[in-house]
């Protein structure tokens, strides 16, 4: 059974539509689920390029090898091991800021009167 049963018709010039059109399509969301995330008072975040998932995998690579150094280290006590733990920690980080900032959709500031 359908959850959303109200409907709601809106008129818009063509440039209104338009521009509705190129942001959706931005997003890749479609016309019901951006506006419903505009309506919740979230803007949604634009689909991430092409390069961004090589990119966030060729991260994750790195601080999985990263990782195994750490492993190793640890073991072995060759190298110092507590830098090479705060590195890696560091490329998480950054990585999860990266994928936030791209993907996350953004709070609508609203000025209250």
């Amino acid at each position: 059974m359908r959850k959303r049963r109200n409907q709601i018709i809106t008129y818009l010039d063509d440039d209104e539509l338009e521009l509705l059109r190129i942001l959706v399509k931005q997003t890749g969301f479609s016309q019901q689920a951006y506006i419903r995330s505009l309506i919740k008072g979230y803007v949604p975040a634009e689909r991430p390029p092409p390069e961004y998932h090589a990119m966030t995998t060729e991260l994750r690579a790195i601080g999985n090898n990263i990782n195994q150094v750490a492993q190793k280290a640890h073991v072995l006590n060759v190298i110092d091991a507590q830098r090479f733990d705060d590195a890696f920690c560091v490329l998480k980080q950054a990585l999860v800021e990266i994928v936030r900032a791209v993907t996350l959709p953004r709070k609508i500031e609203r000025k209250r009167e």
